[in-house]
């Protein structure tokens, strides 16, 4: 567990009492941490007590002197200033209580036996189309599901489905631009995944997607229930960004924003818009929104009239860019990291998955 919260990701501390649920605005928020003139520094956020990466893309661990606040050089318009040990938003509506794993959850029946080992899930498909396998005495088709207490025949031998704990991992990394964000290119470009370990169970899944020409953090967890709540706007959980704008942008443009602005998909807007400084033709800002939509930030920039010239995503929900992961490495979070994570977007801390049992 956790020391302290300078020493964490998500900014949570796990012993604390959750408190009741309660929309908030981000714009209090950003007001009281960001220095007029600045644009916010994400980056400079305590360390994780994820551990650190293995492999040609591991970070270097332990230089506290380079990683110090005084040291730091996180974008080329932030001094370097001390972090900030605050909650985040989300950190401040925790709830009163956990969530009780779900025991009646339902998984496709390939997907189970796969995991018990009962074969890969596309020869178990083949055996299921063909009827070899029964669920409760019924013959199976594609898409049958089973849940805790189903009975599987197949080959005369018989199991019973029930629950374990799951095992996850999550990771932040550091996108560069000219990497996508998908699992093969075909025009040969480098992803995202090529820098990533191989995780022993599962594939890693990337909570948010950024476009070949955004930088900065990308969450990746093996947990598809993390994924799925933190990228579901229902979630709400936000993202902030650090935008360098070409030229200067206006006051009624910035009104514009917030306020919301007629895109081609819907109506869209910043939750949080912080000006920072104004140098050589070029305007920084801070901006955040609670969804993450095709290209979305630069979409409303170019509704207003502005032209991003760099966008570098600095935060998703809870979990800050650290400093210290430079751009193409990545560093993994611990357990507790995983299971803070998991309270602060509503889930129960430990989750559980259906696997076979012989009879």
């Amino acid at each position: 567990m956790p020391k302290s919260t300078r020493n964490n990701p998500t900014r949570n501390n796990p012993t604390q009492k959750k408190q009741t649920r309660k929309p908030a605005k981000t714009t209090e928020r950003a007001k009281k941490t960001t220095k007029p003139g600045k644009p916010t520094s994400r980056r400079d956020s305590p360390k994780t007590t994820g551990k650190p990466a293995q492999g040609p893309a591991k970070t270097s661990p332990g230089n506290d002197s380079k990683n110090s606040p005084k040291n730091r050089k996180n974008n080329p318009k932030s001094k370097g200033r001390k972090p900030k040990t605050k909650r985040t938003r989300r950190a401040n509506q925790r709830t009163t209580s956990v969530r009780p794993t779900e025991t009646n959850a339902e998984e496709r029946l390939q997907k189970v036996l796969a995991r018990a080992g009962l074969g890969s899930r596309r020869k178990l498909e083949a055996r299921i189309e063909a009827g070899d396998i029964r669920v409760d005495g019924r013959v199976a088709e594609l898409g049958t599901t089973v849940r805790e207490g189903s009975q599987v025949e197949m080959d005369g031998r018989r199991w019973r489905i029930s629950t374990q704990p799951a095992e996850h991992r999550t990771l932040i990394y550091h996108k560069p631009e000219g990497e996508v964000t998908t699992r093969s290119d075909p025009e040969g470009r480098r992803t995202v995944f090529d820098r990533l370990p191989q995780p022993r169970q599962g594939r890693w899944i990337a909570v948010g997607r950024l476009d070949i020409n955004t930088a900065g953090l990308l969450v990746l967890t093996t947990d598809g229930e993390l994924a799925n709540r933190m990228m579901h706007p229902a979630g709400q959980v936000d993202r902030e960004y650090l935008c360098r704008i070409r030229g200067a942008v206006s006051e009624e443009q910035i009104e514009q924003l917030r306020h919301g602005v007629q895109l081609e998909d819907g109506p869209a807007r910043f939750t949080d818009i912080v000006p920072g400084e104004v140098t050589g033709g070029h305007s920084w800002y801070t901006v955040a929104l609670m969804e993450g939509r095709h290209r979305e930030v630069r979409r409303l920039w170019e509704a207003v009239g502005a032209q991003v010239a760099r966008l570098k995503r600095v935060r998703f929900g809870p979990v800050f860019l650290p400093a210290r992961v430079k751009s193409g490495h990545y560093e993994e979070l611990s357990a507790d990291d995983h299971r803070i994570l998991r309270e602060d977007v509503g889930l129960s801390s430990a989750s559980v998955e259906l696997t076979a049992e012989a009879l």
